[in-house]
């Protein structure tokens, strides 16, 4: 039983995640922004009120978890909006970076101390960040963020090394959910599956790689 901690984890793929993990005997603390009436159903630990651009809401989840060693941290929270090249929005960008790219980054940091050795972390992310895979173009904010944190996830992997803690960067696949209007080819419930799967199966051999949820290798 591991002691697991899910940003993002009130809908979609989150979710799905804090319902399997739970299900399979994991002790999962679940932060959100709002906790959604399924999420509360799971009867979990829930941080609510969690924004992971804000400096008050990293604090305050470092103080709620202060007596908890970490076995697994899953940085899920993110956001997608549309941005074409005639409608440029900067500040769509912006945000974009500071939830995908920075919000991964910060949190692993501020609970850095608290992840036990060995440990894992993830970082859900998208193959939209990957520059080899981009055949269609547009979606500059979401795009240009989950290459960054893919970067991250490469940095993070490196610089955890030395603290027994393993990195894993996964796609999830184009998954029906809010975040994508209902669009996807593949349910929350098979999506988490893979990703759980993935992230079991993380070795500090494996560290730093990139994976679809499926299973295979992705390119940068």
């Amino acid at each position: 039983m591991a002691n697991v901690v899910i940003t993002g984890s009130n809908r979609g793929i989150g979710l799905e995640m804090c319902r399997q993990l739970s299900a399979r005997g994991d002790t999962v603390t679940a932060a959100c922004r709002q906790a959604s009436d399924e999420l509360k159903a799971l009867n979990l630990d829930i941080f609510e009120g969690f924004d992971v651009t804000q400096e008050t809401s990293l604090d305050g989840l470092r103080e709620y978890l202060a007596d908890t060693s970490i076995d697994l941290l899953i940085n899920n929270a993110g956001i997608l909006r549309r941005e074409t090249l005639t409608e440029l929005n900067i500040d769509s960008i912006r945000e974009q970076f500071e939830v995908n790219a920075l919000g991964p980054l910060r949190v692993t940091a501020a609970l850095r101390g608290q992840l036990s050795n060995p440990s894992k972390v993830a970082i859900i992310t998208s193959r939209m960040g990957s520059i080899a895979d981009n055949t269609s173009g547009s979606r500059y904010g979401y795009r240009m963020s989950k290459a960054a944190v893919n970067m991250a996830g490469m940095s993070l992997s490196k610089d955890l090394q030395r603290d027994g803690v393993a990195v894993a960067i996964l796609h999830p696949g184009f998954v029906q959910t809010d975040m994508t209007g209902g669009a996807g080819d593949v349910p929350p419930e098979v999506s988490a599956r893979g990703l759980i799967q993935r992230i079991d199966e993380l070795t500090m051999n494996t560290s730093g790689t990139f994976w679809h949820a499926q299973g295979q290798v992705l390119p940068w």
